[in-house]
């Protein structure tokens, strides 16, 4: 499973692009080439996922729009990716699985937390999921 989310670039008449997120309507963004259109994206896409988790905002799945596909932070990616694997499990559950505190656990959806690939792992295997890493 992978987080990411389709941007249209627009170009403006007077130079540049603006950036939306179909999936995402409140993501807007720009900048005065495609390369910097993109990696403003990034950031914008990051921000937004990060302040939904935050408000406990529902976050919804991405889907094929025919854009170009922006990936968050890989700790924005990581909260996303431990929050939609956990499927409604409690987090004290996950905290027994993997031997720590409720805050511990808690801190594994915080996208302000980098958790280590170890705990990644761990995370992964206690939900009967295996943890899988690329570059792209």
């Amino acid at each position: 499973m992978k987080i990411a989310y389709q941007a249209i670039l627009t170009p403006q008449p007077e130079g540049g692009f603006t950036v939306t997120f179909p999936d995402l309507p409140d993501a807007i963004t720009e900048g005065d080439s495609e390369s910097e259109a993109l990696f403003h994206a990034a950031e914008v896409l990051t921000l937004t996922l990060d302040g939904r988790m935050e408000e406990g905002d529902e976050i919804p799945e991405p889907s094929d729009r025919g854009g170009v596909w922006v990936f968050p932070s890989p700790s924005c990616q990581s909260a996303l990716l431990v929050r939609q694997a956990r499927n409604g499990k409690p987090l004290s559950e996950i905290a027994r699985a993997l031997d720590t505190s409720w805050a511990a656990a808690q801190r594994l959806e915080d996208p302000r937390h980098s958790p280590t690939i170890r705990q990644l792992d761990r995370v992964a295997a206690a939900l009967g999921k295996k943890l899988v890493l690329s570059f792209e």
